[in-house]
């Protein structure tokens, strides 16, 4: 009898397995469609020996010292500050746009005083700001919004920034100093093993056993459990309902190259000109020494794996249907990017299954959890299945 059925080995299934099973003792069954564990995050090492992440680039930062420190039981890290650059006008200038954007793009020598005047003299008032057109043009004018984000944009979401939520480009800062990171977080590192290492770790306790390959509907009723934790698509969960919510997805074309180094930094965004979003070469990202060097191209696309939820107001409307039926579904926890219809970064995806688990934890304390009624428990001798652990070498 396991305790709870966790679907999804990302990172929110991963860290609720990690704390129900070493802090609650509970006996917790994780389950993935993929082959291999660490969702989206997941990365290893190709032919030539060089570690590159499946999924495209995840990198890691956070404000959280809470989220940080509980990670840090799993890794070492190494320190890493991300930075891109983006190929307007036959030149590769920083993004987010900052002083040395606006001066090496136009050719001038302004200060930090002088830009916020630049960006003041060419930005647009908008009022109401609702779209993400409203957000770029209102900071930074009709033509910078014309060369880094419309077409960008149209190629990233399928459609016109005027039809996107204004949350899309919010996201994406504008600088009048020369920083050229593209996140500013108070913690900025890379798993120094990589990030399927860390999970190994996560996942290492005697209490947690692993199904790897395995559609949580195919074995829902073979294994018994009292309850769920859901990480998967939330309108999948419920038969689609209120209908399909959209997503983009992407499609990745991983190359290996007969040189130490391809790229000027770790991302090379493309608004303009070719099919794909971006490149890029993963060893500045995981630091190693290798002859070879490995870069992924990005394009994204309608169908596929769902990547990233369209925030439009009409899917946020469906969405709540969904909510409010996982709201009035018993002992079953929605968490994550998929099950909650929300685009999350790694640390607030870990942080929502700390948060969770607290509630998990205090309703264990007072009884809750015990004394509620409980889903009906199947019990079936019928298993084919196999039920593996993780060691240090990987998934068995």
């Amino acid at each position: 009898m396991f305790d709870f059925l966790i679907v999804g080995a990302g990172f929110a299934g991963s860290v609720l397995a990690e704390r129900l099973a070493s802090q609650l003792n509970k006996k917790v069954l994780i389950i993935d469609k993929r082959n291999h564990i660490a969702g989206n995050a997941y990365d290893h090492y190709n032919e030539e020996g060089i570690l590159m992440h499946k999924y495209g680039p995840h990198i890691f930062h956070t404000n959280s010292r809470e989220v940080f420190e509980y990670l840090s039981q799993f890794t070492a890290w190494r320190p890493y500050e991300h930075r891109v650059l983006a190929s307007v006008d036959g030149q590769l200038v920083p993004i987010p746009i900052n002083l040395d954007t606006i001066n090496k793009l136009y050719g001038l020598s302004l200060t930090a005083f002088d830009v916020d005047g630049f960006f003041k003299s060419v930005a647009e008032e908008v009022s109401p700001v609702r779209t993400s057109e409203d957000v770029v043009v209102s900071r930074v004018g009709r033509e910078l919004y014309e060369k880094f984000f419309r077409n960008y944009t149209r190629k990233q979401w399928g459609m016109d920034p005027s039809e996107l939520d204004k949350s899309v480009t919010a996201r994406v800062p504008v600088r009048t100093s020369r920083d050229d990171r593209y996140f500013t977080d108070t913690y900025q590192a890379m798993p120094l093993h990589g990030y399927t290492a860390l999970f190994e770790k996560l996942l290492s306790h005697p209490n947690i056993k692993i199904m790897l390959n395995t559609d949580y509907k195919d074995i829902v009723g073979m294994i018994p459990f009292r309850e769920m934790i859901y990480t998967g698509p939330v309108d999948e969960y419920f038969g689609y309902r209120y209908g399909k919510l959209p997503y983009r997805s992407l499609e990745f074309r991983h190359e290996t190259l007969d040189k130490p180094v391809h790229l000027p930094v770790a991302v090379v965004n493309y608004p303009n000109e070719h099919a794909f979003t971006r490149i890029t070469e993963f060893k500045y990202l995981t630091g190693q020494q290798h002859q070879k060097t490995s870069i992924v191209y990005e394009y994204p696309q309608a169908e596929g794996d769902p990547y990233y939820p369209v925030p439009r107001p009409e899917n946020a409307e469906i969405y709540n249907q969904y909510k409010a039926l996982a709201d009035a579904t018993p002992n079953v926890y929605f968490v994550g990017r998929l099950a909650t219809y929300k685009y999350y970064n790694m640390d607030q995806v870990v942080a929502q299954a700390l948060t969770l688990f607290k509630k998990l934890a205090k309703g264990e304390q007072r009884g809750a959890l015990t004394d509620a009624p409980k889903k009906p428990v199947i019990e079936s001798n019928v298993w084919n299945g196999t039920i593996t652990n993780v060691s240090k070498n990987g998934v068995h």
